[in-house]
């Protein structure tokens, strides 16, 4: 059983807005994935509900003229790994969404929802840093434009006003093209179960593939909330595809991250898996981005 008080469908995004800003209390649901677990534990007993599930305007994938690529934050999980836009520009971000839950919470679960819950664990969080991802919220004042390196504020806390949407996440041409990506999982299970740690990497070579041209690293659980290693980076930045590349990337990012130490692993642990993850994952981006490794 659930205790709702009510739930209201939105119409439209404006009346989703107006519906929330009618009811200070009121709560955001579309895919449910987390919203009615939170209900089912308590933490949301007695709320108010504004449904967006279904709302077209919030949904798929698109590219604009310049080649940015729009988001619709309820597109499902499982339908952000299938898209073609997102196979053949954004293959490390499908890859990413499609080891969150199991095909049961890929398929009502959503982007948007992964991005607004603010926990570091979010599958598809870190890999959106890596691709300076942009998002549009929508409130009662019109819309603004945050990047999501800047969105999250804490532990499951983010800059979305009562009242706001998040409408679109946006990556901008210049942020993939030429980019090879991809992202590692690590968790006490094959399936089923939230990151003890996640780590993703988009790479661009020099035009003879054999150096770093530019870097993004970013971490999820490594840290309060996601977080993306601007030391690590700029030490790669030039540096010919080597053991001292990796070598450099390695210890930079361990220098960045603040683990701790929870039930599912040691701080440690959550060490030792930064230093092994940031070298695996960025071996394969050089590979994914057309680059050789040999060591």
């Amino acid at each position: 059983m659930y205790d709702i008080e009510k739930i209201y469908q939105a119409k439209d995004v404006p009346d989703a807005i107006a519906a929330l800003a009618a009811a200070p209390d009121a709560v955001v649901i579309c895919g449910g994935s987390d919203v009615l677990v939170k209900i089912r534990e308590g933490k949301l007993a007695g709320c108010s509900l504004v449904s967006i599930h279904g709302l077209k305007e919030l949904a798929g994938v698109r590219m604009e003229d310049d080649g940015t690529i729009v988001i619709g934050p309820a597109t499902t999980f499982a339908h952000v790994t299938r898209d073609p836009i997102i196979e053949r520009h954004l293959p490390a971000l499908g890859a990413a969404v499609d080891q969150a839950g199991g095909p049961q919470l890929r398929n009502v679960g959503t982007i948007g929802g992964n991005v607004c819950n603010g926990v570091t664990s979010a599958d598809s969080a870190s890999t959106l840093l890596t691709l300076n991802a942009l998002l549009e919220l929508t409130g009662p004042d019109g819309r603004r434009t945050v990047p999501l390196c800047d969105f999250y504020r804490g532990p499951g806390k983010v800059d979305l006003a009562h009242g706001e949407l998040l409408t679109a996440i946006r990556v901008a041409k210049a942020d993939y093209e030429g980019f090879g990506g991809h992202y590692i999982k690590y968790a006490q299970r094959n399936a089923m179960d939230i990151a003890t740690l996640g780590c993703a990497v988009h790479v661009k070579l020099d035009a003879e593939k054999r150096a770093v041209e530019e870097l993004r690293l970013a971490f999820g659980v490594a840290a309060p909330t996601p977080v993306r290693c601007r030391a690590a980076e700029q030490a790669a930045r030039g540096k010919a595809v080597s053991p001292e590349l990796f070598d450099a990337v390695s210890e930079a990012a361990a220098g960045e991250v603040n683990p701790r130490t929870s039930w599912r692993a040691s701080r440690a642990f959550r060490m030792q898996l930064v230093r092994e993850l940031s070298r695996r994952a960025l071996k394969q981006a050089i590979i994914h981005a057309g680059g050789a490794v040999t060591c």
